[in-house]
Protein backbone atom coordinates (compact mmCIF):
# COMPACT_ATOMS: atom_id res chain seq x y z
CA UNK A 1 0.00 0.00 0.00
CA UNK A 2 1.23 3.47 -0.29
CA UNK A 3 0.10 7.01 0.54
CA UNK A 4 0.19 9.92 -1.06
CA UNK A 5 -0.07 13.23 1.05
CA UNK A 6 -2.14 15.93 -0.62
CA UNK A 7 -2.58 18.21 1.59
CA UNK A 8 -1.45 18.42 5.49
CA UNK A 9 -2.02 21.26 7.62
CA UNK A 10 -1.68 21.71 11.17
CA UNK A 11 -4.85 19.02 12.38
CA UNK A 12 -6.05 18.05 8.91
CA UNK A 13 -4.38 16.17 5.95
CA UNK A 14 -5.58 14.91 3.03
CA UNK A 15 -4.25 11.54 1.82
CA UNK A 16 -4.81 9.20 -0.87
CA UNK A 17 -4.56 5.58 -0.40
CA UNK A 18 -3.30 4.00 -3.48
CA UNK A 19 -4.30 0.79 -5.04
CA UNK A 20 -7.01 0.41 -1.81
CA UNK A 21 -10.91 1.12 -2.35
CA UNK A 22 -13.08 0.28 0.26
CA UNK A 23 -11.82 -2.63 2.34
CA UNK A 24 -9.00 -1.11 3.81
CA UNK A 25 -10.33 2.15 3.84
CA UNK A 26 -13.96 1.74 5.81
CA UNK A 27 -11.70 -0.17 8.62
CA UNK A 28 -9.53 2.70 8.52
CA UNK A 29 -12.19 5.19 8.65
CA UNK A 30 -13.60 2.95 11.33
CA UNK A 31 -11.08 3.08 14.15
CA UNK A 32 -10.58 6.70 12.91
CA UNK A 33 -13.88 7.48 14.10
CA UNK A 34 -13.11 6.37 17.43
CA UNK A 35 -10.21 7.80 18.40
CA UNK A 36 -11.04 10.90 20.93
CA UNK A 37 -8.86 13.51 18.95
CA UNK A 38 -10.69 12.88 15.42
CA UNK A 39 -12.86 15.49 14.51
CA UNK A 40 -14.35 14.32 11.22
CA UNK A 41 -12.81 11.05 9.54
CA UNK A 42 -14.23 10.29 5.42
CA UNK A 43 -12.91 8.89 2.09
CA UNK A 44 -14.29 8.43 -1.45
CA UNK A 45 -14.01 6.87 -4.31
CA UNK A 46 -13.82 9.70 -7.30
CA UNK A 47 -15.33 7.10 -9.91
CA UNK A 48 -17.11 3.33 -9.03
CA UNK A 49 -13.63 2.32 -11.11
CA UNK A 50 -11.11 4.67 -9.09
CA UNK A 51 -8.94 2.01 -7.50
CA UNK A 52 -7.55 4.99 -5.48
CA UNK A 53 -9.29 6.20 -1.75
CA UNK A 54 -9.29 9.80 -1.36
CA UNK A 55 -9.38 10.21 3.00
CA UNK A 56 -9.50 13.02 4.82
CA UNK A 57 -8.81 13.46 8.14
CA UNK A 58 -9.52 16.49 10.80
CA UNK A 59 -8.15 16.27 14.25
CA UNK A 60 -9.32 18.58 17.26
CA UNK A 61 -5.67 19.48 17.32
CA UNK A 62 -3.59 16.64 17.60
CA UNK A 63 -1.21 16.21 14.87
CA UNK A 64 -2.78 13.89 12.08
CA UNK A 65 -0.15 11.31 11.78
CA UNK A 66 -0.27 11.09 15.54
CA UNK A 67 -3.79 9.57 15.47
CA UNK A 68 -2.65 7.63 12.33
CA UNK A 69 -0.13 5.88 13.95
CA UNK A 70 -1.59 5.00 17.28
CA UNK A 71 -4.94 3.90 15.17
CA UNK A 72 -2.48 1.75 12.88
CA UNK A 73 -1.54 0.31 16.43
CA UNK A 74 -5.01 -0.64 17.70
CA UNK A 75 -5.69 -2.25 13.96
CA UNK A 76 -2.87 -4.17 14.38
CA UNK A 77 -3.96 -5.15 18.35
CA UNK A 78 -7.50 -6.43 17.29
CA UNK A 79 -6.26 -8.43 14.68
CA UNK A 80 -3.58 -10.07 16.27
CA UNK A 81 -6.59 -10.79 19.53
CA UNK A 82 -8.91 -12.29 16.88
CA UNK A 83 -6.10 -14.02 15.19
CA UNK A 84 -5.15 -15.98 18.51
CA UNK A 85 -9.36 -16.34 18.85
CA UNK A 86 -9.80 -18.00 15.67
CA UNK A 87 -6.59 -20.47 16.81
CA UNK A 88 -8.49 -21.30 20.14
CA UNK A 89 -11.79 -21.74 18.41
CA UNK A 90 -10.53 -23.96 15.72
CA UNK A 91 -8.22 -26.94 17.78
Amino acid sequence: MQIEVLSAEKNMVEFKLIGERHTFAQLLKHYLLKHPEVEYASYKLNHPFDKDALFILKTKGAKPAKVLLEVNKEIIADLEDFKKKVKEAFK
